[in-house]
């Protein structure tokens, strides 16, 4: 179904970077292209790289991925990768905090610094528990009455990435 370009370049082929990233922003095998343009819009107003772990559930050049990130995605700072051992070589799991509905920890009650890497699953599926396994500590929840099942996954980055900023004070 995609057509994606080489890991470590953007989708016009450079390497070059458009800012140094404060923090990083993951999704794993994302699965709808307006979530993933919303976010990238998201992480170019607060200065983030996104990364993307493949498998994607559509193309990086698709036209709903483009009209929700606007005309952001040039400026964007982002990068695809084949799959999660390649995501690890790139952004140490020290830096990770996995969110999922099964952390016990709120996302407001930790204490972000640069560089650290905010990690979202799908939005059927969320992450996968072998990943949320390895660091549990480091799992955090976004607190939801329990009628909710979860929130939009845009949304829930930019929960998190603002309260992040809120910590840093200034953009």
């Amino acid at each position: 179904m995609e057509e994606q370009p080489a890991s470590s370049e953007n989708a016009a082929g450079s390497t070059e970077e458009k800012y140094a990233p404060r923090m990083h922003i993951v999704l794993f095998q994302p699965e709808i292209p307006y979530n993933t343009g919303s976010v990238g819009r998201t992480c170019v107003a607060v200065g983030a790289k996104l990364w993307l772990v493949r498998p994607l559930g559509f193309r990086v050049d698709d036209y709903y991925l483009r009209r929700a990130g606007l005309d952001y995605w040039q400026q964007l700072e982002w990068q695809v990768v084949d799959d999660w051992a390649e995501l690890v070589t790139n952004l140490p799991v020290e830096r990770h905090w996995y969110f999922t509905k099964h952390g016990t920890q709120s996302y407001a009650d930790v204490q972000y610094t640069e560089g650290d890497v905010l990690v979202y699953g799908r939005e059927s599926a969320g992450l996968p528990p072998e990943l949320l396994a390895v660091r549990p500590e480091r799992c955090l929840r976004i607190p939801t009455r329990p009628e909710v099942r979860s929130l939009n996954l845009s949304n829930s980055v930019a929960i998190a990435v603002y309260e992040a900023v809120r910590q840093w004070t200034v953009i």
